[in-house]
């Protein structure tokens, strides 16, 4: 007797599928469309980020009390539709991380009254999710690009540093004082009263030779900085799309394993089926007893 073959869960997003790697050597790495891409998309969460962690922020305040009210309930409904769009171009900019698109599943309202349909929307742990996202995570997250981008850039920005040293005054890239009516140079270190004032510990580009040195050293920071930038990309994409995406089944491999043929096909499907045992007075039925 053939088994039935249970109904297949929705799958989850697969894990394989990244676009940020770290497979490459440090020279490797700086050719690579990994690591332009993964600048990018920190980039790009600090721009539209922000202005998204905005909207969901005013868009929960506004839902929580005018919540209380009955009047309010199309302002409930508006108010998850602006949550589930605002989660939806964070989706949207994870196809810089991903090759396969984050999809969310939205059950569908059931029952016309508009009360109905702002339960239904607001009882969905999906969108709870996503406003969990938008406003809990992803400040934390924004702090994170900002510190790893910022340190990123200035090392990147210290490669260059022969190009432009003798074009700035008063440049300090640590601690520096003032220097704006002296030499042109850039102070790397600890200047806290300027490159003659007292206490001071460092190098002050002021010629071609502290360039050039100064740039060596820059560019091993940056060289090794590569790595941080991309895990710190590949982290904050991976922890959006556990958040805005399909949440994993945990019993998947053992509804395969039920649905599918194998040693078990005998045994469980007329059980699962409801149909009894297999035969009479057998094996299998002095087994389930």
């Amino acid at each position: 007797m053939s088994s039935q073959r249970a109904a297949a869960p929705q799958p989850a997003e697969p894990r394989g599928d990244s676009r940020l790697t770290l497979r490459h050597n440090p020279i490797g790495l700086v050719f690579s469309a990994s690591l332009w891409r993964s600048a990018g998309y920190l980039g790009s969460c600090l721009l539209v980020g922000s202005l998204l962690f905005a909207v969901g922020l005013a868009t929960s305040i506004v839902a929580a009390v005018l919540g209380i009210t009955v009047v309010a309930v199309p302002l409930l409904i508006a108010a998850a539709e602006v949550v589930r769009g605002c989660a939806a171009v964070e989706r949207a900019m994870l196809r810089q991380a991903f090759t396969e698109p984050v999809h969310a599943d939205y059950p569908a309202p059931r029952g016309d009254g508009l009360w109905k349909q702002a339960r239904a929307r607001w009882g969905d742990s999906t969108t709870w999710r996503d406003l969990a996202y938008l406003i809990a995570i992803r400040p934390v997250l924004q702090v994170l690009a900002v510190a790893v981008l910022a340190v990123w850039a200035t090392f990147l920005a210290g490669v260059t540093l022969p190009l432009w040293y003798s074009h700035v005054s008063g440049l300090g890239i640590g601690v520096g004082g003032s220097t704006l009516q002296g030499p042109p140079g850039v102070m790397i270190g600890y200047f806290p009263h300027g490159v003659r004032g007292p206490g001071s510990q460092g190098l002050y580009v002021d010629s071609l030779h502290n360039a050039l040195l100064a740039a060596a050293g820059f560019a091993v920071l940056f060289l090794l900085f590569n790595y941080v930038l991309v895990a710190t990309a590949r982290l904050h994409a991976q922890v959006a799309r556990a958040l805005l995406g399909r949440a994993a089944d945990p019993l998947a491999p053992a509804r395969a394993v039920l649905a599918g043929p194998g040693p078990l096909g005998p045994l469980v499907s007329p059980v699962l089926s409801g149909q009894g045992p297999s035969r009479s007075g057998g094996p299998d039925d002095r087994l389930l007893r």
